[in-house]
């Protein structure tokens, strides 16, 4: 207590001792800016602060808007019926009614999309958004925090118009997805709803390392932690400058130097202490994991997302079944790195680990799909061009999945791992006024979300392409 008392005591002391207020200065001559700084002393010290202009008064908050939606038709997710002639009722970002439309339309402003069909806005578990594939390997060192945010913007527009209204970025340095994610919900950049990681957790020359450079370099990335004090840490840390989700690398990776996806990284006892920090701070985890005992190590330990799983096997799929463990395949990339990894000058180090993994993992997710594991979508934007994401879609029906399959994977199953299945995911009274307008019916032809004509967030059009 007694320690509480002297920095009270200090100010009241310092106070006595400060001098008289001087008196107040005369109005300005005309012509003389208020700002003007103050008369010197002979000394040359100001003798008085500049004068500061007041605070513009605050706008009164707009109202919010009645918003109708006219559906040509509507595709009800968990069902997969499609529904004639529907009407979204908005209010604010707010879905109020969905059902039949009226032969009269009630007063309000009317978005009509009655020659299209209207689905959710999509979901996609496993961006990059600070990130580009012409960033991969020594280019990417290159890149500093303040960069990585503004092409973030960038490419948060991209993925808001390609019909993604919500990701999880899982990866970025310096928490700029954190500042891109505030910039979003404050209205300053458009773009997608974001829960975010911050770093990525990875131990000592592991990935999510920087390994690029020589040892007198002495670079460690952000992320790295090594022993159970040092992880609960990091976990802890990227709580502290917003992190809402846990991203932690329990494998090696294809994309960098030095790591073999089929090994495990952090152990048993780490990737628990991971967990169970972030869980106890109502954080979920999501685990990079190509393989091996660290799939099966992150299971046990409580993640709740495998990101990759290229060489998830039949013990693995068992476990995740068992834990209710999702599975966020990233498919589609696979095909467009090899094609374009000359272009995109891609290390030879990852080309070589992207021929013998990339065959590998098609098949064992194609086993995973058929097996009913939990699958969320998910694309690593980054290691290939934003606002492609939809092309995920039809990966995952060359796997297995019917049409209907794989968008509940962007739609009720992302939200469900991502813990906003109260707020996103279905056209659905309550949730948030995110919707998506395409040509054709996506149950047949999955490929349709690839064209979207209108994306509407939260009420508010982002791009009308009718």
């Amino acid at each position: 207590m007694q320690r509480a008392l002297r920095p009270l005591a200090l100010i009241a002391a310092l106070a006595n001792c400060a001098p008289a207020a001087a008196p107040a200065p005369a109005p300005a001559a005309p012509g003389q800016a208020q700002n003007a700084p103050k008369a010197a002393d002979a000394q040359g010290v100001a003798t008085a602060p500049y004068d500061v202009a007041p605070p513009l008064p605050a706008s009164p908050p707009a109202p919010a808007r009645h918003v109708l939606v006219r559906a040509g038709h509507l595709l009800d997710v968990r069902t997969g019926k499609m529904l004639a002639d529907q009407l979204v009722v908005v209010d604010g970002d707010i879905i109020t009614s969905v059902g039949p439309a009226p032969a009269t339309m009630p007063a309000g402003d009317v978005v009509d999309l009655s020659k299209y069909t209207v689905v959710p806005g999509l979901i996609d578990a496993h961006t990059h958004l600070t990130g580009s594939p012409e960033y991969i390997g020594l280019r990417g060192l290159t890149l500093s925090v303040p960069r990585e945010a503004l092409l973030g913007a960038r490419n948060a527009r991209a993925t808001l118009e390609a019909g993604f209204t919500t990701v999880r970025n899982v990866g970025a340095g310096g928490f700029s997805d954190v500042a891109l994610r505030d910039a979003i919900d404050a209205g300053d950049v458009p773009g997608p709803r974001m829960i975010v990681s911050g770093p990525a957790l990875s131990i000592t020359g592991g990935h999510c390392d920087d390994n690029e450079l020589p040892s007198e370099r002495h670079l460690v990335a952000d992320g790295v932690a090594d022993g159970i004090a040092a992880v609960q840490h990091r976990v802890r840390e990227n709580i502290k400058f917003g992190a809402t989700v846990i991203k932690v690398c329990a494998t090696g990776g294809v994309l960098s130097k030095g790591d073999d996806p089929r090994t495990s990284q952090f152990s048993l006892e780490e990737m628990r202490a991971i967990v169970a920090d972030a869980h106890r701070l109502g954080r979920k985890v999501a685990a990079h994991a190509h393989g091996g005992d660290g799939i099966k190590w992150a299971v046990e330990a409580g993640v709740d997302s495998i990101e990759h799983g290229s060489y998830l096997d039949d013990a693995g799929i068992a476990l995740m079944k068992q834990h209710g463990t999702y599975l966020v395949p990233t498919v589609y990339l696979q095909d467009w790195f090899l094609e374009n990894a000359e272009k995109i000058h891609a290390p030879d180090y990852a080309v070589a680990k992207a021929r013998t993994i990339f065959p590998v993992a098609h098949a064992n997710i194609g086993r995973a799909v058929r097996a009913g594991v939990k699958i969320a979508l998910g694309t690593d934007a980054a290691v290939y061009p934003h606002g492609l994401n939809a092309r995920e879609l039809g990966a995952y029906v060359k796997l297995g999945m019917t049409p209907l399959q794989a968008i509940q994977s962007a739609t009720i199953n992302a939200a469900d791992l991502l813990g906003w299945k109260d707020k996103v995911g279905a056209l659905e009274p309550g949730k948030w006024a995110d919707l998506v307008a395409i040509d054709g019916d996506p149950t047949k032809d999955v490929t349709t979300l690839e064209h979207v004509r209108l994306v509407m967030k939260g009420g508010q059009v982002y791009k009308d392409a009718r």
